[in-house]
């Protein structure tokens, strides 16, 4: 168990800090402010998939609270290890985003660490200024389908060696969704690291970040085990 602990740990932390290092590393050193939706979506769903490859093998490849929940809800993990498994998610997530902002404030004389860390958020905090209701449909319903996704792409009956790869397609085709209603998320542990790191206003909405795409994986899970039965 402290095995698949660590990799789920180590593979969120890789997540955090490839995912949202994209945007706020390499867009600046390119002459932007961003990479653009694209190219962010493209770092999440790349990094979910490498490190699917690389670590899935051990502890199933979660890295994201939303699919941990989802399995279990499907009856194909033990439920007493989603909350471990959740809790070094979300370690494994801030110190992601910790290493990144020291990174980030590394940047010579103009470096300083930053005032905020790619929040997810809705309303004033959305970027596209999407409703508290829109941003919660959103999570809620890319949650879900995410979850059907990993489920169907792990199956037996599914083709060999391609789960991390439709994983992380379907990730990165979930933050282009997500990225102008709620700065891309689908994730609680990505969602929690940001808000640690961005004040006030992106904590105070961090509980919406963890409800909504929660509950559509366990629809997800128990659609499925009773699919299955």
């Amino acid at each position: 168990m402290t095995k698949k602990l660590g990799v789920e740990f180590l593979g969120t932390f890789w997540l955090m800090l490839i995912g949202l290092g994209a945007g706020m590393l390499a867009g600046p050193a390119l002459g932007g402010e961003t990479l653009g939706p694209v190219a962010v979506a493209l770092a999440f769903g790349l990094a979910v998939a490498v490190a699917g490859y690389a670590m899935g093998h051990v502890s199933g490849g979660h890295f994201n609270p939303v699919v941990t929940l989802g399995v279990a809800a499907a009856g194909r993990m033990d439920s007493a290890n989603a909350i471990p498994y959740i809790i070094a998610q979300v370690a494994g997530g801030i110190l992601g985003l910790l290493m990144l902002r020291f990174i980030l404030a590394g940047a010579g004389e103009a470096g300083a660490m930053p005032a905020q860390m790619a929040p997810n958020g809705y309303a004033a905090a959305s970027p596209g200024g999407y409703s508290m209701a829109a941003a919660f449909l959103t999570e809620l319903v890319l949650g879900f389908l995410f979850v059907m996704l990993v489920l169907g792409a792990t199956t037996r009956r599914a083709a060999a060696g391609f789960a991390p790869l439709a994983m992380g397609l379907g990730y990165a085709l979930i933050f282009l969704v997500s990225l102008p209603v709620t700065n891309g998320s689908v994730n609680p542990a990505r969602s929690t690291a940001s808000a640690v790191f961005s004040g006030a206003e992106a904590a105070g909405q961090l509980w919406l970040f963890w409800i909504a795409p929660l509950i559509g994986a366990a629809l997800a899970g128990l659609a499925n085990r009773f699919s299955e039965e």
